[in-house]
């Protein structure tokens, strides 16, 4: 009886170890998910970063007319100011700041002959009189509130390119327009009647021009480390003309710039 049990156990014992699954065998290629020295790839977190940055360079400004009572004007200048860059996922940033604008032109406006049928001393042929020229000076000064959108795109090592877009807000501080007229008799007239000055004044101060434009821009550069380098041209969305001597005068300010930045 002994006997028998004891080949009973061993015939139980046989058949267990053949039903346990034989360990799988790594192919020489084959990599080991469970390899201690494996490291994965983590994708890189975000992180919120403010970049500070100050920033100068060129800028022309275009004032663009449609009526004969503003000549086609550019000026030249500079601009200083500081920005704040809000680092956002995926290559995105946003950016704003402040900067202080001057700029300086001239333009000479041609009026030619015009209509002045209450007035002395017209042609006899035409009846019109000559009205002569004014000779325009202007210095601006401006104060701009950008808010832009950058796009960055690594180029190699510390090298990026970059692009940008978005309004930015310009307040006008001073317009002065350091007029010379050399104007007839009649013409003086005229203007007195309409409140258009022809000796020097402050195109703002007079409130012949909004003190706000809305621009809307766009550019880009490239950046090395705390360098950056950039170029880019802004549109003006608003009539600038407050005071109108027709329904239809308009004017746009627009403006193209080149500055270097400097990231603190």
């Amino acid at each position: 009886m002994r006997n028998h049990i004891l080949i009973l156990f061993l015939l139980l014992a046989v058949t267990v170890g053949a039903q346990e699954p034989a360990q799988p065998t790594l192919e020489a290629n084959e990599p080991d998910f469970f390899d201690p020295t494996r490291v994965e790839k983590v994708k890189e977190p975000y992180n919120f970063a403010v970049n500070w940055r100050v920033e100068a360079g060129y800028v022309q400004n275009a004032h663009q007319s449609d009526n004969l009572t503003y000549e086609n004007t550019w000026l030249h200048g500079f601009r200083l100011g500081a920005t704040a860059d809000f680092i956002l996922p995926s290559h995105f940033s946003l950016q704003t700041g402040l900067f202080y604008t001057f700029t300086y032109g001239t333009a000479l406006q041609k009026w030619g002959y015009m209509s002045y049928e209450d007035y002395t001393s017209p042609d006899p042929v035409t009846g019109k009189v000559h009205s002569g020229d004014i000779n325009h000076r202007l210095f601006e000064h401006q104060l701009t509130v950008p808010v832009r959108a950058y796009y960055n795109i690594h180029l190699w090592r510390e090298l990026n390119l970059f692009f940008f877009t978005g309004p930015q807000l310009h307040i006008g501080m001073a317009l002065k327009d350091d007029m010379q007229a050399d104007i007839s008799t009649a013409a003086k007239q005229w203007f007195a009647s309409v409140g258009q000055p022809y000796e020097p004044y402050d195109r703002y101060a007079s409130k012949e021009l909004w003190r706000t434009t809305i621009q809307w821009g766009l550019g880009g550069g490239l950046e090395w480390d705390c360098y950056r380098l950039q170029a880019g041209y802004d549109f003006g969305l608003n009539n600038q003309i407050r005071h109108k001597l027709s329904q239809d005068q308009k004017m746009w300010e627009w403006h193209w710039f080149v500055s270097f930045a400097y990231r603190l």
